[in-house]
């Protein structure tokens, strides 16, 4: 029950993120001439500011750590926050663990969020349906290829690094070995964080398996899932995967992305000092052993 309410609590806060990060794009928030304010100017006062759409989201997240902290000391529930390589737990009868924990639940659906728009702004659809991955992205959807595919390595290596010590000063977690320990974690994170990817491709093939045999109209969105398809299936095209008009290319691709990532989850395993570290999540950390 607690993992569906977080669900929805974390939802509510990424909606609330998405409308701040959309107010930049609505022309009647941007300063406009004189001449324009008579046709641009909004039909109520505008009273909402962006920044206050920040202050919603710490109040839910705080709001929701003084419930969890209310509930669980009273239930003896204990928080679980899965990173894949690693479960680390939050005691709710300790104030600050389980802010901690409401924070970090909502950074971690905050940051698949973003994975899962990485490998489509890498695959650059058509327009007007790419502007969907461009707005939360912002700039980042301009950089080079490169700097996209190893933006997640680095990004989630770097918050690991910092994070780490904020859990050890918690007692979340035991302190590492080694300084060279936890930049082993970092990159391990970092791999695994490439994982998430599978499911927006997948789902992306999925969508183009069904409309090449069901016919969906011409809304753009098909034609933003055809063509993105199309990219990502290339290396699969000279290999004889069409028998008449039916094309398994799709279904192929699905297939190999499944089983290569999960080959990588069951054979990406380092030593972390004495304790082996398994993709995914096959490790929980409760504060007594180091990762």
């Amino acid at each position: 029950m607690a993992y569906y309410v977080d669900f929805i609590l974390n939802v509510a806060g990424l909606l609330l993120w998405l409308n701040w990060r959309s107010i930049q794009f609505d022309p009647l928030t941007r300063r406009t001439p004189a001449t324009l304010m008579g046709t641009l100017r909004p039909a109520s006062p505008k009273k909402l500011r962006p920044w206050h759409l920040l202050i919603f989201i710490i109040l839910l997240l705080v709001v929701r750590a003084a419930i969890y902290w209310w509930i669980g000391s009273a239930t003896n529930w204990t928080a679980k926050l899965d990173l894949g390589a690693v479960v680390l737990p939050f005691r709710s009868d300790w104030f600050w663990h389980i802010l901690v924990y409401s924070f970090c639940s909502f950074g971690l659906a905050l940051g698949i969020f973003y994975l899962c728009l990485l490998p489509l702004s890498l695959l650059a659809g058509p327009e007007p349906m790419h502007r969907l991955v461009k707005i939360p992205l912002g700039q980042v959807d301009d950089w080079p290829r490169w700097a996209k595919a190893i933006l997640p390595l680095v990004v989630t290596g770097i918050v690991w690094w910092v994070v780490s010590w904020l859990f050890c000063g918690l007692r979340i977690m035991p302190p590492p070995i080694a300084p060279a320990h936890r930049i082993e974690q970092s990159i391990v994170l970092g791999l695994d964080s490439y994982l998430i990817w599978r499911f927006p491709l997948g789902g992306l093939l999925l969508l183009h398996l069904l409309n090449s045999y069901i016919y969906f109209g011409k809304h753009p969105f098909w034609k933003y899932v055809n063509e993105t398809s199309q990219k990502l299936l290339l290396p699969l095209q000279q290999l004889p995967l069409r028998l008449g008009r039916m094309d398994f290319a799709p279904l192929v691709g699905i297939i190999i992305l499944f089983i290569f990532a999960n080959v990588a989850e069951n054979g990406l395993t380092i030593h972390l000092g004495t304790i082996r570290l398994h993709l995914p999540g096959l490790v929980e950390i409760y504060g007594k052993l180091p990762i």
